[in-house]
């Protein structure tokens, strides 16, 4: 028997970081547990729709909008915001969870300072990977990366920094590439199938549960296909990498003129429609979209590939154009392509020509959609929120 638990949360203040979770939030609370989930306020609203009660802390995260507070261009320095992040997390969130400890921590990645709480208090903790996760002999593969980050400017005092805060933490893993990589339990929310070496991942350490998604989504808005629409064609490029006008300039070259195909562009919140020129009738222009409603009556899916727009696009079931912008979304690009189920073209070779060919190709080669429809079924068998509900429940300390 299990009773009605505290399971607590930690992320931060980033759409990848948050969304992947909150459909595990919201089955935990209609099991009937009490969930509080620790973030920055600007999140406030979508945690309260799972149901979840918000533990606030001031994120010291760069975000859109708040000036003065954007991120480094090099990747220690943008390790280094993350690490002063959590160490000004971990004595608020002490603070606020030590007369209210909960059973158990759920963390995504970039939240381990609830690691070291649950470490601190002997509390159970599982991961929540947004993201594809280590594998056998990723830490041997990814030696010479570590030994180049270490020795970039300011690489030394970072490791050393982060050793000597988990030190005065009191946890067993003073290593920080395997304290925050390699967790003691992960449930991973994404699809086996885009997991690098998914043959050499540690079962006993991690459980793939595939995408946590919300079909209705009603807090987004809908949207309708046009009655004379007979085909749909979606850009998007996500929410941050999205300044790229001469990119949307050769989308409207390319399709402008298509005969029964109707164009959704999302080109964020960072440029203007009038930026753009003339817009061809056949499409419409957005800064934001409810993109799940979108891709549901879509055709054909250009994407940056961010790891929750491919997972989308995979579990629509429909062929991918790969045009990626930064972070993850070269690999994940490379895996649609491996899949099967699209191609991939970087933004310097993304002409007029070039972006119709490879349209044309997911549209007239059968084998793009007959792919994509077998990967679709595989990601709906995977269990998704209820799955990893089930098992964070396992998780959880049993009655005396």
């Amino acid at each position: 028997m299990r009773r009605r638990a505290h399971i607590a949360m930690v992320s931060i203040p980033a759409h990848g970081h948050v969304n992947p979770s909150l459909e595990v939030i919201r089955e935990l609370v209609a099991r009937g547990h009490r969930v509080t989930y620790a973030n920055d306020p600007s999140f406030a609203d979508a945690i309260a729709r799972t149901g979840a009660e918000l533990v606030p802390y001031p994120s010291t995260l760069p975000r859109e909008g708040v000036p003065g507070r954007d991120w480094p261009e090099d990747t220690i320095g943008q390790l280094s915001v993350f690490l002063d992040d959590a160490m000004a997390q971990l004595p608020r969130l002490r603070a606020a969870y030590e007369q209210d400890r909960p059973d158990l921590f759920l963390y995504d990645m970039a939240g381990f300072v609830a690691r070291v709480l649950a470490e601190n208090w002997g509390l159970p903790a599982v991961h929540l990977s947004p993201t594809y996760v280590a594998w056998e002999g990723y830490t041997e593969e990814m030696a010479g990366v570590m030994e180049s980050l270490r020795a970039a400017p300011g690489g030394a005092d970072y490791y050393r920094r982060f050793t000597e805060w988990l030190t005065s933490c009191g946890v067993a893993e003073t290593d920080s590439t395997l304290f925050v990589g390699l967790p003691t339990r992960s449930l991973v929310l994404i699809p086996r199938a885009m997991q690098p070496h998914a043959d050499r991942v540690d079962p006993k350490r991690y459980t793939f549960v595939g995408p946590c998604i919300d079909e209705q989504r009603e807090s987004q808005g809908s949207w309708s296909r046009p009655a004379n629409a007979k085909k749909v064609l979606l850009i998007s490029l996500g929410s941050t990498f999205t300044n790229q006008p001469g990119f949307y300039r050769q989308c409207m070259a390319a399709f402008g003129a298509l005969e029964d195909w109707h164009v959704v562009l999302n080109i964020g919140r960072h440029l203007e429609p009038s930026a753009l020129g003339e817009i061809p009738s056949n499409f419409e222009v957005h800064a934001w979209l409810p993109q799940l409603s979108v891709l549901k009556q879509a055709d054909v899916f250009i994407t940056h590939a961010g790891m929750g727009s491919t997972q989308e696009g995979l579990w629509c079931g429909k062929p991918m154009l790969a045009v990626p912008q930064a972070t993850d979304q070269f690999s994940n690009a490379d895996r649609i392509v491996e899949l099967g189920v699209g191609l991939r073209l970087d933004t310097a070779q993304a002409t007029a020509e070039s972006l119709r060919a490879a349209f044309d190709r997911l549209r007239r080669e059968p084998h793009f959609m007959k792919q994509a429809a077998t990967l679709q079924r595989e990601l709906r068998d995977e269990g998704g929120a209820r799955r990893a509900a089930d098992l964070i429940e396992q998780a959880l300390p049993r009655l005396d």
